[in-house]
């Protein structure tokens, strides 16, 4: 393995990890990137050979306790050298004591266990087309979500999520090539969706919800604010009301991955969480 480095990425690898990503097939939104530095500039590091980058990683850290892994890629031409493992190992190593999380193929899980992480749940993505001028139920109006206080819209956010995230969230709902939306009854959020393009499917996540009614006027609503291209919702299975959802809208299941942890579920609100918001950081 001379010549390979590993070190703590630059702003445009982290672009360029994007990039890989996309190549792999997992359609993340084009505009991603903006978020993913901005939670935790040196959580995501790149693995050189003869000074090109090959390889990648992400162990991003929220709050003082908790970590999501993601971005482990090699690009095929380095793959079986045993480079990957190398990532893996100085990944984990940024998060020591913590319980980390991840979206892995189903097909890796075995690899995963044997790295200390545990099956919690399934998520599978459903594609399709989002259906169009479904109200939200009375007295519950949509919002923009960049126009709701932030602490609340955090603090909501964090009911759905292991740890606070403002420094993530602020970007995610900024970000170019995006629309967000907050559902309000009585003054209280009650709702609360991202759609961002991506380089097929537009992507919805997060996407919470009080009720499946609520969640799906979201998903019609952001369907609209990014019109033109089927819409994507990676489902956590454990939420039944979710995946019924799904199929209700005529969504069709396209792959699947398995959220572990190496440590005990975090304890969040299952029963409004319709899709996760990015399998690369959780």
């Amino acid at each position: 393995m001379a010549g390979f480095e590993i070190a703590t990425a630059s702003a445009n690898d982290v672009r360029l990890i994007s990039d890989w990503a996309r190549d792999e097939g997992w359609n993340p939104g084009r505009t991603d990137y903006w978020a993913f530095h901005a939670m935790d500039p040196c959580g995501f590091l790149v693995g050189r050979l003869g000074g090109e980058p090959v390889a990648s990683i992400s162990v991003v850290r929220y709050g003082g306790a908790f970590a999501f892994l993601g971005c482990y890629i090699a690009r095929p031409e380095v793959r079986g050298k045993g480079y990957g493992i190398r990532m893996w190992r100085a990944g984990m190593a940024l998060a020591p004591g913590r319980n980390v999380g991840l979206d892995g193929v189903p097909a890796q899980q075995g690899n995963y266990r044997k790295s200390g992480f545990r099956l919690a749940w399934n998520n599978v993505r459903h594609e399709g087309a989002a259906p169009a001028n479904v109200k939200p139920p009375a007295g519950v109006t949509l919002v923009d979500a960049r126009g709701v206080p932030f602490d609340k819209l955090a603090a909501y956010d964090r009911r759905y999520f292991p740890a606070g995230r403002e420094s993530f969230l602020a970007p995610w709902i900024t970000a170019p090539e995006r629309a967000a939306l907050v559902a309000l009854k009585d003054g209280e959020i009650v709702g609360f969706g991202v759609i961002r393009a991506a380089a097929s499917s537009s992507r919805i996540g997060p996407l919470y919800a009080a009720t499946p009614a609520i969640a799906a006027a979201l998903v019609s609503a952001l369907g609209q604010a990014l019109p033109g291209a089927a819409v994507a919702l990676d489902v956590p299975e454990i939420n039944k009301a979710a995946v019924a959802l799904a199929h209700e809208m005529g969504f069709k299941p396209a792959f699947a991955t398995a959220r572990m942890y190496t440590g005990a579920d975090p304890v969040i609100e299952m029963a409004g969480f319709y899709s996760v918001t990015s399998f690369e950081l959780g």
